[in-house]
């Protein structure tokens, strides 16, 4: 009795001290993500006012790889500086949000193919690692400290607090959850949502056209969409991992290599006389939901993304993965010709994205939280597909997968995770991240291809 009193009451301290910290994170964090919302709607509201300011997207990568060789660090990992710094047990330093605010800014101003939320996460990242070094005397675990930020800024962002508690805990190892940091996460995602809310940033919502009856004929072909859909998402990790490969390849100097993939940015601009893929293209996946895409869409997203997001300019993937999508599924819908596009749109929007981020709980919290309830089944059966069949591809190399998808281990992967999970026993203090470790996604990519 005396043991589960004991337990009880450090349990009831780590509450109100990860509750305290969690509500923290979600004013601070989600107060600068809210801000950074407004700063990307100024620069795509100026690039539309302005329509040939995107010639000055050479000399604003020049920019932006000038701040990240001479302000930090040279090796900047993107989103998976985040991953990283979690497994690693490692706060991510303060500059990082600075550096992700203006870098972002200014591919957004100029017209540079990109989302935001991957410039959310390391913020949130840097944001909480910073409170956290202020309160050093509470000892607070660094992985959780991490996800807390994560949360918050996503939820300020996308308006989808439920989704942004299960992505934080969900996203850096593959078939694993990190519950310690469930309050947290969950305090400051609403937190900051409600920050967001408070400085006037609206929430991302969509109406699906219809919801079709449940009926074998429409889950067959709700099941062959998130077969493409999965297709279409692994073409994108190839192609972008490709593109950066080839953007940091050691003959190229950092300068000449973003100042040539702003020059074929433009040029591509000028080719295909459309805005539509210049910065996140909101507006370009609110049109596909309408049953409105143009069939190339998501093809020039693509292109366009890899070279934005492969050299030196800045942003997410996830918005971009939005983008592809809906405007694919759209253009399924089309094809097929059974019931409206729009729904397609939905359907496909979310498939990709769980294609592209091996994250399923994620994903149908978002198809819920951006499309309702109604539509649910279709979004879980697509979900479930995309999620199996993308396999080791990922947009995050430093996602690490921990139980095989199919169940159907090979002899040499299931050797591996059983020598993983005896070093794993051996270490008293492991993390989360290494109770099952494994290899990482990308590189089990790079030895299919």
């Amino acid at each position: 009795m005396n043991e589960k009193i004991y337990h009880f009451s450090s349990s009831l301290r780590a509450f109100f001290r990860w509750s305290l910290f969690g509500i923290l994170t979600g004013v601070i964090a989600g107060g600068i993500a809210s801000a950074f919302d407004l700063a990307l709607q100024w620069a795509n509201a100026c690039r539309i006012s302005h329509p040939r300011i995107f010639l000055g997207l050479p000399l604003a990568g020049l920019v932006i790889s000038w701040l990240y060789y001479h302000l930090g660090e040279k090796g900047d990992q993107g989103t998976n500086l985040v991953i990283e710094s979690i497994r690693k047990k490692e706060y991510i330093p303060w500059y990082v949000a600075i550096r992700i605010f203006f870098a972002t800014f200014l591919t957004h101003l100029f017209g540079g193919s990109a989302g935001r939320e991957g410039a959310a996460l390391q913020m949130g990242g840097s944001i909480s690692s910073t409170i956290a070094r202020f309160l050093h005397s509470w000892k607070l675990d660094r992985n959780a400290v991490i996800m807390t930020g994560m949360a918050a800024t996503f939820s300020a962002l996308f308006g989808t607090p439920l989704a942004a508690t299960v992505f934080a805990l969900e996203m850096v190892n593959v078939g694993e959850i990190y519950y310690a940091a469930l309050v947290p996460c969950s305090f400051a995602a609403v937190v900051g949502l409600m920050m967001a809310r408070f400085l006037g940033v609206e929430a991302e919502h969509f109406t699906m056209p219809y919801v079709p009856d449940l009926t074998p004929y429409n889950l067959i072909m709700a099941i062959l969409l998130a077969v493409c859909c999965t297709l279409v998402g692994i073409i994108f990790c190839i192609i972008l991992k490709r593109s950066h490969k080839f953007f940091h390849e050691p003959f190229w100097n950092h300068y000449a290599a973003v100042f040539t993939a702003g020059c074929l940015l433009v040029l591509l601009n000028l080719a295909v006389h459309s805005t539509d893929y210049m910065g996140a293209g909101m507006h370009v996946i609110a049109e596909a939901v309408g049953s409105r895409a143009r069939p190339e869409a998501f093809i020039l997203k693509i292109v366009f993304t890899a070279i934005t997001l492969g050299s030196c300019y800045k942003g997410g993937e996830i918005v971009p993965s939005f983008f592809i999508g809906a405007t694919f599924g759209c253009t399924f819908g089309r094809l097929v010709g059974f019931f409206s596009p729009g729904v397609f749109a939905c359907l496909g929007m979310v498939s990709v994205f769980c294609s592209v981020t091996n994250c399923p709980i994620a994903s149908l919290l978002i198809a819920a939280e951006l499309f309702g309830f109604d539509g649910i089944y279709y979004f879980l059966v697509c979900i479930s597909v995309s999620y199996m069949l993308s396999g080791r591809f990922s947009l995050y190399s430093s996602q690490k997968i921990l139980h095989d998808k199919t169940m159907e281990m090979s002899d040499s992967l299931s050797v591996l995770f059983h020598e993983k999970e005896s070093d794993g026993a051996e270490d008293d203090h492991a993390g989360p991240d290494d109770a099952h470790k494994a290899q990482p996604l990308m590189e089990e990519q790079g030895r299919e291809e």
